[in-house]
């Protein structure tokens, strides 16, 4: 079989269309592009990068795009990532919440909530935090993505039960139950509080009728450059209410001379 080689014009309409469309920045990875897809270019019958291009910027389902995003982006996330995030979230955020949001409407949003392990830990600590008062709190949690795949995935909310160790054991009593020997469903009381989403965060105009008390966008933006990733951060605090807080991944950064947040603690920023 011999390998299919990548020009250096296929390379650019490539990197130009994740760029263009999704923010993702890839101009410095040929050899992520080249391995993640000659193999499937192959099983697919594409002669060349350029056809398979054409295949993608032609279908109109959406599904080709799809699948390119998913082969080369990582959609790798765990139950607890990040813990210094939630403990800030259970000690700082809630209780603030809590306090003051008298019209007892808690607005989060999972941006890039990948297969559902964020988006179900958060959920798991609302309900954790209030307890029998969650009763006339509107607790639902926005979680979006853009790939379908990956939604549909968090939606089911079939996890290894070996991947659910990092949460404490009541918690894995209390929100899973066992569907094989293998895997564990999160409980369908806690898989109505996510709303998923496709949301494509290039859009021109976030859709929101109200702000967020909190967005949660972790390692999302490793794969943008300075300019979009600015831009993004300018979005989510316009869609930010007063005194709410975004959440950013441990490995990305916000210049502080750049954002109208606040920096409170590493990848942790408010409104004021």
């Amino acid at each position: 079989m011999n390998d299919i080689s990548i020009t250096e014009q296929e390379f650019w309409k490539i990197v130009n269309l994740l760029k263009d469309q999704y923010g993702i920045n890839l101009s410095q990875k040929k050899n992520l592009i080249v391995g993640r897809l000659q193999n499937y270019l192959h099983r697919s019958n594409f002669e060349s990068f350029s056809e398979f291009y054409d295949y993608v910027v032609d279908d109109k389902s959406g599904e080709a795009i799809t699948l390119l995003i998913n082969k080369l982006t990582t959609n790798y996330t765990y139950f607890l990532r990040e813990t210094e995030h939630f403990d800030f979230f259970k000690s700082t955020v809630l209780p603030h919440i809590s306090a003051t949001e008298t019209g007892k409407d808690m607005r989060i949003w999972s941006a890039g909530c990948s297969s559902g392990e964020e988006p179900y830990t958060i959920a798991m600590y609302v309900d954790d935090f209030f307890g029998r008062g969650k009763n006339g709190w509107d607790s639902k949690i926005l979680a979006t993505d853009i790939s379908e795949r990956v939604l549909s995935l968090a939606a089911e909310g079939k996890y290894l039960t070996e991947s659910l160790e990092p949460l404490p054991p009541a918690w894995r009593e209390n929100y899973f139950k066992r569907v094989d020997d293998e895997n564990s469903q999160v409980v369908e009381r806690l898989r109505r509080e996510i709303i998923y989403r496709k949301f494509n965060l290039m859009e021109n105009v976030f859709p929101f009728r109200k702000k967020f008390h909190i967005i949660w966008c972790r390692n999302v933006m490793i794969y943008f450059d300075a300019a979009t990733k600015n831009r993004l951060v300018d979005k989510f605090y316009e869609h930010t209410e007063p005194g709410g807080y975004l959440f950013i991944g441990h490995s990305e950064s916000i210049a502080r001379n750049e954002t109208r947040y606040q920096y409170v603690q590493p990848a942790i920023y408010r409104k004021d």
